[in-house]
């Protein structure tokens, strides 16, 4: 039996996409909340404006000190879009550009963003910068030197603090002796402060020093003044304590004092960390 043929304009063409039905008079819908693409938390949304990190902006939206279009938002979980006007203690808020600074902190400037006492602080180094609100991550004393990120990401800021991803420190430490193997050893194995246990993740004389005075370690705890203390403990006093590594950065071609502003790749490999 011959089979028979289809009409040419019967065939339905593969390549040829088929037209969208649209109801005749029905005009399509806009997104909803949450739909849109451009929609993001509220909490992120103020973390990208500089004001805190996405937990402390919870803090706040519970507090009920944040607006969306002029209405009081409490549910945490709302999204926002940037096309929003949104408000932070009578000030309109807008994204900004994510900055990410590296300086090589000098002696006598202290880690804050304002100081009672008038003191130095680290700020006033980085004042030029950027336009956008930048802070430190983490602390450093008064008197220890190296390395400090600034930055107004505020999810990276927390990523960078929290001890959970053991984020990588070296110290260059010139103590007032020699370090003594025994001592050595036991820093090494870890030791017993006031505030708990702590551990090195690495410890060792620097090679070609000359002397024995002069020791790296590898630390990932961010307790306050801990490097200095663990040697205190043992009855060493540091004389000059210098951060030369942080986050995978190192102070090459950064001389003391000044800064500079990540690459995109540093940017990148900071944010996968």
């Amino acid at each position: 039996m011959k089979k028979k043929s289809v009409p040419d304009n019967r065939r339905q063409r593969k390549d040829k996409p088929r037209k969208p039905y649209f109801q005749k008079g029905k005009r399509e819908s806009k997104p909803t909340q949450g739909e849109a693409s451009n929609l993001v938390r509220l909490n992120k949304y103020l973390a990208d404006a500089g004001i805190c990190s996405r937990r402390e902006a919870d803090k706040l939206i519970e507090s009920g000190v944040v607006k969306i279009n002029g209405k009081v938002v409490t549910q945490l979980g709302t999204k926002v879009g940037y096309e929003d006007k949104v408000q932070y203690g009578g000030e309109t808020l807008r994204k900004e550009k994510l900055q990410y600074v590296l300086l090589n902190k000098p002696k006598e400037y202290i880690t804050t963003s304002d100081d009672p006492q008038n003191r130095k602080t680290v700020m006033m180094l980085v004042e030029r910068a950027c336009k956008e609100r930048i802070y430190p991550v983490g602390r450093l004393d008064r008197n220890t030197l190296g390395l400090l990120l600034f930055t107004n990401d505020g999810d990276v800021a927390k990523k960078l603090t929290h001890p959970k991803h053991v984020i990588k420190k070296i110290y260059h430490i010139f103590l007032n002796k020699a370090l003594t193997k025994n001592d050595l050893l036991e820093l090494g194995k870890g030791i017993e402060l006031e505030d708990g246990f702590i551990q090195p993740d690495k410890i060792s004389w620097v090679e070609d020093a000359g002397d024995k005075s002069q020791v790296g370690i590898e630390l990932h705890s961010g307790r306050n003044r801990i490097v200095r203390r663990m040697f205190e403990h043992l009855g060493y006093k540091v004389v000059k304590l210098d951060r030369v590594f942080f986050a995978g950065f190192t102070k090459k071609d950064l001389p003391r004092g000044k800064w500079r502003h990540l690459t995109e790749k540093e940017i990148g490999l900071l944010k996968r960390l």
